[in-house]
């Protein structure tokens, strides 16, 4: 179901930018704006998982340095049928983790150390589930196809503002000015919230395949819960900084008021906690006994 609903979203952000594109700019005009916001991500796709690695400053752990950590890695990765993905560690104390990388054969788990400060063992694996199910499920790929698109409807509308892009209805059946002017302002905030909209997808479907992963639903909406908690409490500067790595992480690292909300990167947490709590009451699971924190 979350493939199909993926599968819609991109599907009317496609629309969106061949209306979009015929009637600010034309064939031509969709045409280069597409080739550009192509090429920019692109770039990102190879190359975001050595930039954002390093922008958090993150560092890589083996066997050696990360017994525990690697090892439960491995047995996730196993069990989701990965290879075994690098490991960082970022040195944050706000609770979060993320995962990167262009395809599962150069995939890498980021996990901040104030998750394994707070959380259990059980809620760690569940975490890594998490991020392990957006390996597989390419989501890292499903993000760039949308950022494309929308990338290209922006592209299009800066083209119409400062260029003059906005074909007149008189000579050749395009737009006034005044409707042209409505489709600038408003198209590049239509596919922004498309693009949100298949984020907040996503997440969802890595809860429901994280949580079949380690089998335990119930670790994973633990977790939830004290990571909510934890990064509203706890400032993440690198994440404030550069705010379009947000929808990375497993909870939202940022700290916003209610209007920003409208265009948060990731469903409600309460939400994500029903619906593993259902699926947990679907398989008989128990609540899980109070343990103390991973470290």
């Amino acid at each position: 179901m979350a493939f199909v609903r993926t599968a819609l979203l991109l599907a009317a952000l496609t629309g969106l930018f061949l209306v979009v594109g015929d009637l600010v700019a034309g064939q031509q005009g969709m045409v280069v704006a597409f080739v550009l916001a192509l090429g920019m991500n692109l770039f990102a796709y190879w190359n975001s998982d050595k930039m954002v690695l390093r922008m958090y400053g993150a560092r890589p752990v083996d066997e050696a340095s990360a017994p525990q950590l690697h090892a439960l890695v491995g047995d996730l990765a196993k069990r989701a049928g990965l290879p075994m993905p690098r490991i960082y560690m970022i040195e944050s104390d706000q609770p979060n983790a993320f995962a990167t990388g262009r395809n599962p054969e150069h995939a890498a788990v980021a996990v901040n150390t104030g998750l394994l400060k707070l959380l259990s063992p059980e809620e760690v694996a569940g975490v890594l589930a998490h991020e392990l199910s957006h390996v597989r499920n390419r989501d890292t790929l499903t993000m760039t196809m949308t950022a494309v698109i929308a990338g290209a409807i922006g592209m299009l509308a800066n083209f119409a503002f400062f260029f003059g892009g906005v074909r007149d209805d008189r000579r050749d059946g395009g737009l006034g000015p005044i409707a042209g002017l409505i489709v600038m302002l408003f198209a590049p905030l239509a596919a922004t919230l498309v693009q949100l909209a298949i984020s907040r997808t996503r997440e969802f479907e890595a809860d429901r395949s994280g949580a079949e992963v380690s089998g335990h639903p119930l670790w994973l909406a633990s977790a939830l819960g004290k990571l909510e908690q934890g990064a509203r409490a706890i400032d993440n500067p690198t994440a404030e900084g550069h705010p379009a790595t947000a929808h990375m992480f497993i909870v939202n690292p940022l700290h916003m008021g209610a209007l920003g909300r409208l265009f948060a990167t990731h469903p409600p947490i309460a939400e994500r906690i029903r619906r593993l709590q259902a699926m947990a009451a679907a398989q008989g699971e128990s609540a899980p006994a109070p343990r103390g924190p991973w470290g």
